[in-house]
């Protein structure tokens, strides 16, 4: 289950903070049913830290990780200083990634995801607390199954058995 794994999440600091803060509110609500172990917890990473030093640091965080999350958002797929680099090694190391679009699209944004996801193993879903806790379980425990495919999407029956 998700909350055994460490999950990296992947997103524009700038422009997406609010979804990233949202995600660990409902993590710290005992009367919610959420819960992932954030792999951001893991070194602290400075202003003043060098981009080979950050991205050292964000490697250590990975080698921890068992599953990712991308949060698409408006500039996602323009950042390539990291967020293109840190799909990368989740794609490097086969970690599972569930992209959870912001605009609450249900499936591959053609306009809004980052190309480097396109034609992937990944699990698109909507930025809700459920869905995004069916994948994070569904998805990514069972990532051997899905290797084979690409741009992987949930249909609106399971939408509705999570009550969403």
């Amino acid at each position: 289950m998700s909350y055994k794994n460490k999950t990296y999440v992947i997103f524009d600091g700038d422009n997406d903070m609010w979804a990233y803060a949202f995600m660990l509110g409902w993590k710290k609500n005992d009367k919610i049913d959420f819960d992932f172990h954030d792999a951001h917890g893991n070194n602290d990473i400075n202003d003043t830290d060098t981009e080979s030093t950050i991205k050292r640091k964000l490697r250590e965080r990975f080698s921890n990780s068992k599953q990712a999350i991308v949060l698409v958002g408006e500039k996602t797929k323009n950042l390539f200083r990291y967020v293109r680099w840190e799909i990368d090694v989740c794609q490097e190391l086969g970690i599972p990634i569930v992209a959870v679009n912001l605009n609450k699209l249900r499936s591959l944004d053609n306009n809004l995801c980052p190309p480097i996801l396109k034609g992937t193993p990944v699990v698109h879903v909507e930025y809700k607390m459920k869905i995004i806790q069916h994948a994070l379980d569904e998805f990514c425990e069972n990532f051997a199954k899905y290797k084979n495919g690409a741009d992987y999407t949930y249909s609106d029956a399971i939408y509705k058995s999570l009550g969403i």
